[in-house]
């Protein structure tokens, strides 16, 4: 694909009535990802790419023959809804090294995505300055899109040679096309899969300018907590600090922040909880979101659990919750920085961060640092080592510093065969054996047939404490096997997938199998998007020492083997109201265990009014007492326009006796440069009449970036 060079800046309003668009010729010629693999697009689509001394701009006419089925529903910036509406995504590959880039995704409402990928691997969370803007037509829809060159990362200045490709998602028809091809197997993930993308040539990139930006804030907030230590009512506090980003070299990236405050950043979802383990909640604060993709390790994501082929199982090596919150409180960051990006064939992340003390949360000041080096190998593989300090550590009561460190590698190979492996030690005081931890996982991901297997193992006195394990003296042994048809003809069902598999799970001494499980499942998934699956799990488990499950009822402990049959059917987008209902029955610590769910739930009554409900319940009957839990959540969003949100979050757990509410406004006024208003409390509904308040809070913060 060819860049052109235009004389003067595009109006970008999502109307392609300029002059150029009939001079330049749009690239076409889509094909099907799916449903039908390398078959031509059913709906054709051209692409424009142009540029001048500032900007790149990418524009877009996608035909539709039915525009008035178009899935257009969700205007929140960055939101995996987008996914579920008619869509278009470009990614730039600007090192052509095929696993790097970033990408940019729109809807016929303008909405904005923006990600990065770091070794094939998407990183959500990353923004930057860029702008769009769609029009819809009886021929379908329009866009513009318009890229600062201060906002990519590339070699140098001068003319250039990129990876490219675009991914157009015919919602309605629940059709994926692709600019250059992109296999089946890859799913909504092939857009992120460069090694297959195509090649554009033309861009002539500006000279390096200072690259430099400035985002200070001012924040005031008042707290009431009438549960602390000492409780306080309607406490005004105010502060003010700065981020600080510089292009070091066109690859790596400088960031700084002093006196970081996290006020804007969204409640945490609560869930329940019925396992012996901690659970795990993902980082949301922008400041270590900005690539963290560098620093994963080992194969284990750093975002939300499960994804990206990881289990609960995989330690992650650095974790970015473990800096500024201790025993669910915040802690003050009071300076830090970070250099991330790229030099050669290298990869590079290196952080640091110092924290203050907080007595309310026995929380000393301490020191978090953090080394990650990557190297490009073969067509798509990386080795790579990390290294994290913490000082003091937390398990020598202030006394000297907590080590983690290791070597891993992810080996791609072909289209569909993976092997991720790393080798890991701690060095915490007084602790000299049983410190180490490896994985080695194998891959293997066609369409058809699916083949993972995995071992770990964690040793007892493993101990990263700048990262997350969720359980340490342990041998994980795993293997799953998955067979895959789709039809031709049905023209109802899509796909039928059949998954058997057997988790393993030990001591690190292989003396005392702690887990097991077998589980046999049956998956179908339909083409209007709408999925079902169905189980069948065989459990066996040993309880170290008994285990208080719930108030008032204590699982003691022993060996428990227990079956259920589970299933969901998730209804997609295209229906009024989507969202999944899953259901389960089964034995459970010697009991019963029947738990109804409805999940992922989305109700839009227009594009600027849309409702997220949720309800879990669980059903316990034990020898040793029943309960039941009950967590009843509903998420309201009013977004005006793309660059501003209004949400309210409400949750209701019976089981603690808790209710909260939050609500939050964000307005982008200006590209990056935002307002953010937060009120949230919590209330006891254990007594008669209005719940009893326990804490509340009013933050108002403001941002603005300078660019120079």
């Amino acid at each position: 694909m060819r860049a052109v060079r235009i004389d003067r800046p595009l109006k970008i309003d999502g109307h392609l009535d300029e002059e150029v668009y009939v001079r330049v010729p749009g690239a076409g010629d889509f094909v099907q990802q799916l449903p039908r693999e390398n078959f031509p697009a059913t709906e054709p689509t051209e692409v424009w790419i142009f540029f001048d001394e500032t900007n790149l701009y990418v524009a877009a006419r996608c035909f539709d023959s039915q525009p008035e089925r178009e899935v257009a529903t969700e205007l929140r910036r960055d939101d995996n809804n987008i996914l579920q509406n008619e869509s278009i995504s470009i990614v730039l590959d600007t090192f052509y090294d095929r696993r790097n880039g970033f990408m940019f995704q729109t809807t016929p409402l303008g909405a904005l995505r923006d990600q990065s990928i770091a070794d094939e691997q998407l990183n959500q969370s990353w923004n930057t300055v860029w702008d769009v803007k769609s029009a819809r037509d009886n021929r379908g829809w329009t866009t513009e899109m318009m890229i600062p060159f201060k906002s990519l990362r590339y070699r140098g200045s001068g003319p250039q040679v990129w990876g490219v490709n675009v991914r157009r998602i015919v919602k309605w028809k629940n059709e994926s096309d692709y600019l250059s091809a992109s296999p089946a197997a890859y799913g909504m993930g092939g857009i992120n899969r460069l090694n297959g993308g195509g090649t554009l040539v033309g861009v002539e990139t500006p000279i390096q300018s200072l690259n430099l930006e400035l985002k200070p804030y001012l924040v005031s907030s008042v707290n009431t907590d009438r549960a602390a230590t000492v409780p306080y009512s309607n406490d005004i506090t105010k502060n003010a600090g700065f981020d600080f980003k510089y292009g070091l070299t066109r690859g790596l990236v400088l960031d700084a922040t002093v006196n970081t405050d996290f006020a804007q950043v969204e409640e945490d979802t609560q869930q329940v909880n019925l396992t012996r383990f901690s659970l795990f909640f993902p980082e949301k604060r922008d400041f270590f979101l900005e690539g963290q993709g560098i620093f994963q390790f080992g194969g284990a994501a750093i975002g939300e659990r499960g994804g990206g082929g990881t289990t609960p199982e995989v330690p992650i090596l650095f974790f970015s919750r473990q800096i500024g919150l201790s025993g669910g409180q915040t802690v003050p960051v009071r300076t830090g920085a970070r250099v991330t990006g790229r030099a050669g064939q290298y990869s590079i992340g290196a952080l640091n961060i110092e924290t203050g003390e907080k007595l309310s949360a026995n929380a000393a000041a301490t020191n978090f640092s953090v080394l990650r080096v990557k190297r490009n190998i073969l067509r798509r593989s990386t080795i790579g080592v990390l290294a994290t300090r913490r000082a003091p550590t937390v398990t020598t009561l202030g006394h000297g510093s907590n080590y983690a460190g290791g070597f891993d590698a992810n080996l791609a190979f072909f289209q569909s065969v993976n092997f991720v492996g790393y080798y890991a030690k701690t060095g915490t005081p007084g602790v000299d054996s049983h410190d180490t931890s490896y994985r080695g996982r194998f891959d293997y991901g066609a369409d058809r047939v699916g083949v993972q297997l995995e071992h770990i193992m964690v040793g007892e006195q493993f101990n990263p404490e700048v990262g997350y394990a969720r359980r340490s003296d342990f041998r994980r042994t795993y293997a799953d096997v998955r067979v895959s048809q789709r039809t031709t003809k049905n023209r109802i069902v899509r796909r039928i997938n059949f998954d058997t598999g057997i988790d393993y799970i030990e001591n690190a001494a292989r003396t005392l199998v702690q887990e097991k499980e077998l589980k046999a499942a049956f998956n179908l998934e339909f083409h209007n998007s709408d999925s079902f699956r169905m189980d069948y799990q065989t459990n066996y488990e040993l309880l170290p020492k008994n285990f208080g499950i719930a108030t008032g009822v204590t699982v003691p402990g022993g060996g428990y083997e227990y079956g259920s049959v589970n299933s969901s059917y998730t209804l997609g987008q295209q229906h009024f109201f989507s969202g999944q209902v899953s259901t389960s029955f089964g034995s459970f610590y010697h009991g019963t265990k029947k738990s109804l769910a409805f999940n992922n739930a989305y109700l839009a009554l227009n594009r600027h009014l849309s409702f997220e409900p949720g309800v879990g319940l669980n059903w316990v009957d034990l020898p040793y007492g029943n309960f039941t839990t009950t967590l009843i959540t509903n998420r309201t969003i009013i977004t005006p326009t793309p660059r501003m949100l209004i949400s309210s979050l409400i949750q209701y757990n019976a089981a603690q006796h808790a209710l909260s509410t939050s609500a939050r406004l964000n307005w982008e006024y200006q590209p990056s440069s935002q307002l953010f208003m937060v009120y949230s409390d919590g209330r006891d509904t254990l007594g008669p009449g209005v719940p009893d308040l326990l804490n509340r809070s009013f933050a108002v913060k403001i941002t603005r970036l300078l660019r120079f």
